[in-house]
């Protein structure tokens, strides 16, 4: 296993004991069909109660007593052992063989879009194994839960589904219950707990072991155990899968370009759940946006718990680094942890991955306000498929709770920032999370945070009250001292107050002369005689299923053509379409539809009414990153 350069001490401590857990993993592995009992015998009134059902479970602890004596009595019983070592290493690594036979899953997903991105991944390595998806939960023979474990109320979702899945475990079809398997986060978390669930839970894999899982599935069925592998990895990307797309006629799609997080804030399990930061190379990431431009796609989002720290420390990541945007946003940002100098960072990335195709928008998610470089911020504004969209997770307003949750941070600083990208990225659109009631919070404290949201007025923004999480640092060290009441009084002052801003920024927006461009996704759910689209800064626009011009260019020379029905051509998904708005709420705009159109004919138009200050923006002269990445390429191709 190829051991990653910034590995953090908390991996570090359990890697000292990862080889000698492996040896014991792969023996029991390698032996387990040879040991299993032949008949299980009649039970008889002499019969002693069954013992408690042990579980076979791989983790980051290290062996125990147990594992060390079972080591001792396999060389006491059978000298063969003594020195075996097996030739195929099951937990590994499938080889190519078929373990599924037919066999048919179901995946239900929960959670973020990191989520959703695993959950193709995992359909990628199920087939490869020789299983086959199924359409309905009631025909699969496995039913996979991919989990997440940001908030208590998370946790409790599954928990009633395994409810549900246990009745039809226990009830009259009991020979057709599927096996079940909890992924992902809350399956690393609370990995005995699930085990022990009566009857709850078959299979455990937490979100760095999903190749192990077709084996897994094996030792389960042949041993009736409950058996899980949450190993957290210090390389683990899959970033020789292939993912397999959960909706494969969306003219959008997820990429995954790291895994993990060191920013440790005290709130989050994702560094205990997903481990430490590891990014895939860039060249990998770039063939599979060029296959994704292949097949069509239009949007690709990248994804990673912490995107914009992105740093690709593999041979061709170092020689093709040309030192662009290592540093974090502005000097009131620090880190927990010491920064690793080298390699290829966001900024670089991102340029790379806009160049395969000046036709798909690139999007990422989600990303921490400290890796947000001012080449990073002069990029997004000179490339017209980076949308203008940016998350920017504030979490609270107040200084001295930002210091409690170790953001690394105040809001001086973050203030700072948002005034940097709006001045740098024209009419980026602004999207944040919010936690009310952490720690200690105070009325000035929460004062601090209404402040904040009102003088930044974002187009969205993802609130909640704050769960405490076992393992984290707040959960160890801090008292959850702020009642229910009011943490839930706040949420709603927050609430409404996100409301009020998001509707004064979407209300300047309506009748911009220019309109949007809008990427057509589907049909309204209200009006299946409308489609409903996402605009560049992520909102959603609904709008008539009119005729429209087949380009920009077509109305501008040819006036007749706007008024009448000859020419035009029929919306279909996936076109890009230029909308004029015309009403907006808090959440989505109203709009007409005028024109199919391109990111490049869209971008121009734009310039051409503001005079040429967008386009002049993209001249190399007036760009500091062109001698470093290239942005003079992207002008010669919008231009042609």
């Amino acid at each position: 296993m190829r051991i990653a350069g910034n590995i953090a001490p908390l991996c570090r401590r359990q890697l000292a004991v990862t080889r000698t857990k492996l040896a014991f993993q792969q023996r029991a592995l390698a032996t387990t069909t040879s040991t299993l009992p032949t008949a299980t015998p009649e039970r008889t009134k002499e019969t002693k109660p069954a013992q408690k059902k042990k579980h076979l479970i791989f983790g980051n602890r290290g062996p125990s007593l147990q594992d060390f004596l079972s080591e001792s009595n396999l060389k006491g019983n059978d000298p063969k052992l003594t020195n075996a070592v097996a030739e195929d290493v099951p937990y590994l690594s499938i080889k190519g063989r078929k373990l599924g036979a037919g066999a048919k899953y179901f995946v239900e997903v929960y959670g973020c879009q990191m989520n959703v991105n695993d959950t193709e991944i995992l359909m990628s390595i199920m087939n490869g194994a020789g299983y086959t998806k199924a359409d309905d939960q009631a025909d699969a023979d496995i039913v996979f839960l991919v989990t997440c474990a940001i908030r208590e109320n998370a946790e409790t979702r599954i928990w009633n589904r395994l409810a549900e899945l246990k009745r039809k475990k226990l009830g009259p079809q009991k020979d057709r219950a599927p096996l079940v398997g909890v992924l992902g986060c809350m399956a690393e978390r609370l990995k005995d707990k699930l085990l022990d669930s009566d009857k709850m839970v078959d299979l455990v894999c937490g979100p760095d072991a999903y190749r192990s899982i077709p084996h897994l599935l094996s030792i389960s069925e042949t041993t009736r155990q409950g058996v899980a592998n949450v190993m957290l990895s210090a390389d683990e990307t899959y970033a020789d899968i292939v993912p397999m797309r959960i909706a494969p006629d969306s003219f959008s799609a997820h990429l995954s370009i790291m895994r993990g997080c060191n920013n440790m804030c005290s709130f989050c399990v994702v560094p205990f759940t997903r481990g430490n930061e590891r990014s895939r190379a860039v060249d990998s990431i770039l063939q599979e946006v060029k296959q994704l431009s292949d097949q069509g796609i239009k949007e690709v989002t990248l994804l990673g718990q912490n995107v914009n720290s992105y740093r690709d420390t593999s041979e061709d990541g170092v020689q093709l680094a040309a030192g662009v945007g290592a540093e974090l946003s502005n000097p009131g940002f620090n880190t927990i942890y010491k920064r690793k100098d080298g390699g290829m960072r966001f900024t670089e990335l991102l340029d790379k991955v806009s160049l395969v195709d000046p036709e798909m928008r690139i999007r990422f998610t989600s990303p921490h306000p400290k890796d947000f470089p001012t080449a990073l911020l002069h990029l997004m504004a000179a490339r017209p498929n980076i949308c203008s969209q940016i998350h920017m997770p504030a979490q609270s307003g107040s200084t001295a709770v930002l210091s409690k949750m170790r953001r690394g941070y105040s809001r001086e600083a973050y203030f700072e920032l948002v005034d940097n990208i709006r001045s740098i990225v024209p009419g980026v659109a602004l999207s944040s999370d919010f936690i009310t009631g952490f720690c200690g919070e105070t009325e000035e404290d929460h004062k601090d945070t209404m402040d904040l949201m009102r003088r930044v007025e974002y187009e969205m923004a993802y609130m909640f009250m704050y769960s405490r999480r076992e393992g984290t640092h707040a959960g160890r060290r801090l008292q959850d001292d702020v009642p229910e009441d009011i943490k839930l009084r706040r949420l709603q002052d927050i609430i409404q107050i996100f409301h009020k801003g998001a509707e004064n920024r979407f209300h300047a927006r309506v009748g911009n002369p220019a309109g949007e461009c809008v990427l057509v996704e589907g049909r309204s759910k209200r009006d299946k005689n409308r489609w409903v689209g996402r605009a560049d800064g992520g909102f959603k626009i609904v709008f008539d299923d009119d005729l429209v011009l087949p380009t920009i260019e077509s109305s501008l020379t040819n006036s007749s053509a706007a008024s009448g029905a000859a020419g035009k051509v029929s919306i279909k998904l996936g076109d890009y379409v230029q909308v004029l708005t015309s009403s907006a709420t808090s959440t989505s705009f109203q709009g007409k539809a005028i024109a199919r159109t391109t990111l490049t004919e869209f971008t121009r138009y734009q310039s051409q009414l503001q005079g040429g200050r967008l386009w002049a923006g993209l001249s190399s002269s007036s760009m500091p990153l062109v001698s470093n990445i290239g942005l003079g390429a992207v002008q010669a191709q919008t231009q042609a």
